[in-house]
């Protein structure tokens, strides 16, 4: 089991490219299994959550090609409708393929979804923009058993505002028969670019990019190619890693509009951001940490995914701040972990609100989720002395080496597979 090990106060410096993103690769890669043919997706990330993906898809029918961050999915072949938990169990993200095999085959059989540790996510959105598209749904042994001669034409509205209902509730409804609105849809980059790649299949979208979409159910869709956006939680983390340890670096980042929000609340901390096309410069080395509340909120908000880095940054603020997370009310676990660095954390109902300190000390921290893991390492390289940081294969699921990346700049960090913890 691996481990980082960091000797923190080191400055950065230089320029780092962010890679394709996660969470958009893993719903693209479903929506091929609307087709029959063979797919492209470029700019597709190296970590778990993808190659877990390949692993589901193939468990399905579908052969892969992964190389040069270039996945070729071919959907000839799709010889099972059902996605077991052993698959499943991994990551929640499985669960896009629901919608697909359901729009594509009439049937699908999904073992309820795992990934995360952390609080409730429930898919009853998922499940109930399926029935309102004609879908008989029964949960039974931990599995989600859809069924359907076909699909039809539906208005579906969500309360709350979800990207995974969102991409199954479009996918199923492409290949349905009639028209179906979707409102309050998500409007974060991966939808759109969901959207742009059914299209290029021959699906009839109306509203990309808003709240409301619109589809016209189409008999078939063909194969085709799709390039990934870059990923906006990455180009956070690697920006904040910079103000953390007041320094100045650039990232080569692909649709900087995507990380707006970010980048405000950076400004409003007191450092300097330089836009240039596709390339953010980040200079933090004459600024002090000023305190910046955060309330996390769906796209084009402060996202939920950047809370746990945004918790270690405030933590050598020259106040306090209140980090809010109105998504996931108990996505705290990494506050304890940062508390044992010398954080002055508190918990309050869903916000944690923290108290600056003049300085953190490197200790042995363990990673709990994904984005908790980030916000460790982010907080061990301002500490002082070493911190380990253990259990990242969380870290691992989302982004790719981000520990060459972070030494590319001159951060003293080490991954070490240390089995006897």
């Amino acid at each position: 089991m691996d481990k980082f090990i960091i000797k923190g106060g080191k400055k950065l410096e230089g320029k780092v490219t962010v890679s394709g993103a996660k969470n958009s690769a893993l719903v693209l890669m479903p929506a091929a299994l609307l087709n029959t043919g063979i797919n492209h997706i470029s700019n597709t990330p190296e970590v778990n959550d993808i190659y877990t993906m390949i692993k589901l898809l193939k468990h399905l029918g579908v052969n892969s090609d992964f190389s040069e961050h270039n996945l070729i999915l071919d959907t000839s072949n799709i010889t099972n409708l059902i996605a077991p938990y052993d698959h499943v169990k991994k990551m929640r993200a499985s669960v896009y393929v629901l919608g697909p095999l359901l729009a594509r085959y009439g049937s699908a059989k999904v073992s309820l979804p795992g990934g995360c540790a952390w609080g409730p996510r429930p898919i009853n959105l998922h499940l109930e923009a399926m029935k309102k598209l004609g879908a008989e749904i029964v949960l039974e042994e931990g599995y989600i058993i859809a069924k359907s001669s076909r699909l039809h034409g539906a208005k579906i509205h969500f309360d709350v505002s979800s990207v995974g209902a969102t991409g199954n509730a479009l996918m199923a409804a492409v290949l349905a028969k009639g028209t179906s609105v979707i409102s309050n849809a998500s409007i974060e980059p991966e939808i759109v670019l969901l959207t742009d790649f059914l299209t290029a299949m021959g699906a009839k979208i109306r509203g990309r990019g808003t709240t409301t979409l619109e589809v016209d159910g189409v008999d078939d869709l063909v194969p085709s190619s799709v390039k990934n956006i870059s990923d906006r939680i990455e180009a956070g983390t690697l920006l904040t890693a910079a103000a953390i340890t007041r320094s100045k670096i650039e990232i080569v980042y692909g649709e900087i509009d995507n990380i707006e929000s970010e980048l405000f609340k950076l400004e409003s901390s007191g450092v300097k951001i330089l836009r240039n096309n596709e390339i953010i410069e980040i200079d933090a080395r004459d600024s002090s940490i000023k305190n910046v509340d955060v309330t996390t909120a769906v796209f084009p908000g402060f996202p939920t995914d950047m809370q746990a880095q945004w918790t270690a940054f405030m933590t050598l603020s020259d106040g306090t701040s209140t980090i809010t997370d109105t998504i996931y009310h108990d996505r705290f676990s990494h506050v304890p972990e940062l508390n044992r660095l010398g954080a002055n954390i508190e918990i309050l109902n869903n916000s944690a609100i923290v108290k600056g300190v003049k300085e953190l000390k490197g200790a042995k921290v363990m990673s709990t989720d994904l984005r908790a893991s980030a916000s460790l390492v982010l907080a061990g390289l301002a500490a002082h002395g070493i911190t380990e940081v253990l259990r990242i294969y969380h870290l691992d699921r989302g982004y790719q080496r981000i520990e060459e990346k972070l030494r590319s700049l001159g951060a003293d960090i080490e991954r070490v597979n240390t089995p006897e913890y």
